[in-house]
């Protein structure tokens, strides 16, 4: 389903734990990393696209996260000619996007890749924060950055209400 300006509707998906880190996944056989993100079936709601892709990519269900955020617009990026398949009508000149920032609920455990015949990735870690707008592939890296700007004061937020451990006060001798 292509959009009159030869945009693909799609989800993207940013999945974080409570320590602010997100998750990263790996492309099947690939060296290259990048968020999980899938097509919108005709009829399919962006968030029925997002659970579907979900369990799909990552082998998480709706039990397993938490929705913290969805971004207000839809993000677009262009694919490079050479990704263009030109040979396919309607021709497809890039992703449009809206991005869900999900919690992860449940244990790292649960993550499984390999639901899918034809798996999307084969590895994945959790990262920092803004360390995917540095790796992920140069015609993305626009659309994540603002994704990762929109979603911050969020995880941020929660981030402030994990429990930090105390440390001990410092020892300190007396003078005199």
């Amino acid at each position: 389903m292509i959009d009159d300006d030869g945009y693909r509707p799609n989800v993207g998906i940013v999945i974080c734990n409570r320590q602010g880190q997100v998750m990263w996944a790996r492309r099947f056989g690939q060296h290259s990393w990048q968020f999980p993100q899938g097509g919108i079936n005709p009829g399919e709601s962006a968030e029925q696209a997002m659970y579907r892709e979900l369990f799909e990519e990552v082998g998480l269900s709706r039990k397993d996260v938490r929705i913290l955020a969805s971004t207000r617009n839809w993000l677009r990026y262009k694919l490079p000619k050479r990704l263009v398949r030109w040979d396919t009508k309607p021709v497809c000149i890039g992703q449009k996007q809206k991005w869900f920032l999900l919690q992860l609920m449940s244990a790292d455990a649960e993550i499984n890749m390999q639901t899918s015949s034809t798996p999307e990735f084969d590895g994945w870690r959790w990262v920092s924060y803004w360390y995917p707008v540095r790796q992920v592939v140069s015609f993305k890296r626009d659309v994540y950055r603002r994704v990762m700007k929109e979603f911050a004061s969020v995880v941020m937020a929660l981030q402030d209400n994990t429990p930090k451990l105390q440390s001990a006060p410092a020892y300190r001798r007396k003078r005199g």
